[in-house]
């Protein structure tokens, strides 16, 4: 870290050192942190899935990412069954452009190996959608077999991009499932033991068994890892030369999966779920290693009566719709549980949060405050206790999952590209005010 000054015309960082230049405002950070802008790689806004809608759409959910200093996201379009991945990156384009308060990139996620979904891979990448998300869990929903795994990877190592993947073993978890319920487990807890560790990591390891077989020009990318063992198998492929990459989420470096047994179990029902405290302290120690390379927050925001089904009384697990808030906590968590307390440096902080994913998802002027990057910035004061509510957060819901929590490094300022678009809590952008930004392949 370094004490200097920052001089920002027309929405680009232009000088860093002593400035004595004219400016319309100057913003006094004496005492404060200036970071990059962080980037959430990982969200779903105006989600369909499991029979529901996420509450955030791209105005709540872009609203909640000001509010805690993220200032791009990188969305999942999501097709239709038997919809052409073209057309349903339109209808995205379209949902998202009126709505937007910060800027954004897109993910695509392919339901199909078919000729169609695969073709549809180069002229996404020509429209800055550089990385696409495959399923090994959900079957008859997203769930891809691996054969069709095989041929999505390689068409689009074939051009340059990125294959994100959601490694669980689908087959096993639908098994446990139903012998979970013909016991009559059916409590929220049971989410946990439907999708043991061991799921995720053998999944993990067959994929980048497959990826591999395909050569070295695979860039895959392991989206909510939520086991360190999964993140060592992924490190030894990169030892041989792999471009294989894990990310994770503070949800899983801040509960174990006791949270599920509450009153509100509930709320924190998310695939995968939380684990146990050694899985916690195993991916502090990766993190704290630069083995995992991206912070996202898996950001899929359902209301209490969308868990609940509408209904008085909580469903069984595997009714409960999968997802939990979080990207307008990723900052105040890392800097709190993680800096604060001396497991990572501010520096790897910055990088999983912000320079990694604008570097992995093609973001060429974001993720840096450097001479010529997009003035993206959050300011916090490194000093000032906030103890967590849902009222001061801006999803479109009435809970957090972190209600209580005493965090440090929520931002007191957030700016884009040069403009004030957030302060002490309040969001200054108007709807559509954001910015699609496209992903470019690195040459």
């Amino acid at each position: 870290m370094v004490k200097k000054d920052l001089y920002i015309r027309d929405g680009k960082v232009s000088k860093i050192g002593d400035i004595n230049e004219k400016a319309d405002e100057v913003i006094d950070a004496s005492g404060k942190l200036i970071l990059p802008g962080l980037i959430d790689g990982h969200t779903h806004m105006d989600f369909p899935f499991m029979s529901e809608v996420t509450a955030d759409d791209f105005y709540y959910g872009t609203m909640a990412a000001l509010g805690g200093g993220v200032t791009t996201i990188v969305d999942f379009i999501t097709p239709s069954k038997g919809e052409n991945p073209l057309d349903a990156y339109e209808r995205w384009r379209k949902k998202a452009d009126p709505k937007v308060v910060s800027d954004y990139s897109l993910h695509c996620i392919l339901r199909s190996g078919d000729k169609t979904s695969l073709d549809a891979v180069k002229p996404l990448i020509d429209r800055g959608v550089i990385s696409f998300k495959l399923f090994m869990a959900y079957k008859n929903e997203l769930l891809l077999d691996d054969e069709s795994l095989y041929d999505a990877i390689k068409e689009i190592a074939r051009h340059g991009g990125v294959t994100a993947i959601h490694a669980e073993n689908g087959a096993i978890v639908d098994k446990r499932t139903e012998e979970l319920l013909a016991d009559g487990k059916i409590d929220p807890v049971y989410h946990y033991f439907s999708r043991p560790e061991i799921v995720e990591i053998e999944a993990a390891n067959r994929i980048a068994a497959i990826a591999s077989m395909i050569g070295r020009d695979v860039t895959l990318y392991m989206v909510h890892t939520s086991t360190y063992e999964s993140v060592d198998i992924f490190r030894e492929y990169r030892k041989k030369g792999y471009k294989f990459y894990n990310e994770t989420t503070p949800n899983y470096l801040t509960y174990d999966y006791s949270v599920l047994e509450g009153e509100y179990g509930y709320r924190y029902i998310m695939s995968p779920p939380f684990r146990t405290q050694a899985e916690i302290d195993g991916l502090w120690s990766r993190l704290a290693m630069d083995e995992i390379y991206v912070m996202g927050s898996d950001h899929c925001v359902y209301s209490d009566e969308q868990k609940k089904r509408y209904m008085d009384k909580v469903p069984p697990f595997n009714e409960v719709p999968n997802g939990t808030p979080g990207t307008e906590t990723i900052l105040p968590l890392l800097f709190t549980n993680g800096y604060m307390k001396g497991k990572i440096s501010m520096e790897q902080l910055v990088s999983v949060s912000s320079t990694n994913p604008a570097k992995l998802f093609g973001l060429k002027n974001k993720g840096n405050l450097l001479p010529g990057y997009d003035a993206d910035i959050v300011i916090i004061d490194p000093k000032k206790e906030f103890t967590v509510s849902y009222k001061m957060l801006h999803s479109n819901i009435k809970y957090s999952i972190f209600e209580g929590e005493k965090l440090y490094g929520f931002p007191e300022i957030t700016i884009l590209k040069g403009k004030k678009v957030m302060e002490n809590g309040r969001i200054l952008a108007s709807a559509g005010s954001g910015k699609y930004v496209p992903g470019e392949i690195s040459k």
